[in-house]
């Protein structure tokens, strides 16, 4: 295997500790070379633009900009970028918004690292990776009518704590109509009431509450 060109990485992950464990793994093994990191989304970009590695290892929850966004901007420029999120977000809607955006793998931080460096080889080889618990999670809601951006926006505020009224006046359309925004969240999400909705939504990473 040292005959063989090494699997060259970039990490992007806003903390510390976490990056020096991805390269204390990643140069632990005898096909692999971490050949940059970066904290941010822009930094991660200038990175790749600079080292162009074979595989990125990136987490959704950048201080700069998000995770998408970032995949986003470094596919736009290199398409064939083989970029994994490796993250804490378990719900089914990230995954789907970042494998729209063109990841080729999906991982939870809480991995064990024999199944890192394993999903790190297969994407490497042109395959996906998608954590088994996650993947299942997925399918589960693959059918399912995906919210409209007003519909999100309306639970979203309430979530927040906001009284329909408010959510009206805020969104300058009537009380009514967010009424029906709301029997439709509850419809789509399968929740009985307005709580239980929101924690769906929070849980699978259709909104997020400031």
């Amino acid at each position: 295997m040292s005959d063989c060109p090494r699997i060259r990485l970039l990490s992007i992950d806003a903390h510390p500790l976490l990056r020096e464990g991805i390269a204390a793994i990643v140069n632990n093994q005898p096909d692999m070379q971490l050949v940059a990191q970066a904290m941010n989304g822009q930094r991660g970009i200038e990175s790749f633009r600079k080292d162009r590695p074979d595989v990125t290892l990136m987490d959704l929850g950048l201080p700069d900009m998000s995770g998408v966004d970032t995949l986003l901007a470094i596919r736009s420029e290199f398409p064939e970028a083989r970029i994994i999120i490796l993250t804490t977000f378990e719900g089914d809607f990230y995954v789907q918004r970042a494998l729209e955006a063109g990841a080729r793998g999906y991982l939870l931080k809480t991995m064990p690292h024999n199944e890192l460096v394993d999903a790190i080889r297969q994407v490497h080889a042109g395959r996906k990776s998608i954590a088994t618990a996650l993947a299942s999670r997925l399918a589960e809601h693959l059918a399912d009518e995906a919210l409209t951006r007003r519909e999100s926006e309306v639970l979203r505020l309430v979530g927040a704590g906001y009284r329909n009224r408010q959510v009206s006046e805020m969104l300058f359309i009537s009380e009514e109509t967010v009424k029906i925004h709301m029997k439709h969240v509850l419809d789509k999400l399968g929740a009985t009431h307005r709580t239980q909705a929101v924690a769906i939504a929070i849980s699978r990473g259709i909104i997020q509450i400031e």
